[in-house]
C-alpha cells in the first residue's frame, strides 16, 4: 500500500465513523425528545423510555434509515 491507499482508507474510516455517530437511533446519556425532530409529532412515551435519547418517532426513524443506507 502506498500513501494514497492509506489516505483513502483513513478517509473511509473517518466518514463511516461520522455517519455511525450521526445515524445512531438514540443518544445514550441524553434525555429522549418528546417531539420528533423531523415531523414535529409527539414521540410515544414507550419509545422514549425504550430508546434512551431518541430523537425521532418510529416512522421517521425508519425513513431516516432508508435515506441514509441503513
Amino acid at each position: 500500500m502506498d500513501e494514497v491507499d492509506d489516505s483513502q482508507k483513513a478517509e473511509r474510516l473517518y466518514r463511516q465513523e461520522a455517519l455511525d455517530k450521526r445515524t445512531q437511533v438514540g443518544r445514550p446519556g441524553r434525555e429522549s425528545l418528546k417531539i420528533c425532530i423531523d415531523c414535529g409529532e409527539a414521540i410515544p412515551e414507550k419509545r422514549r423510555v425504550a430508546i434512551a435519547g431518541c430523537e425521532r418517532g418510529c416512522e421517521c426513524q425508519e425513513e431516516f434509515y432508508k435515506e441514509n443506507g441503513r
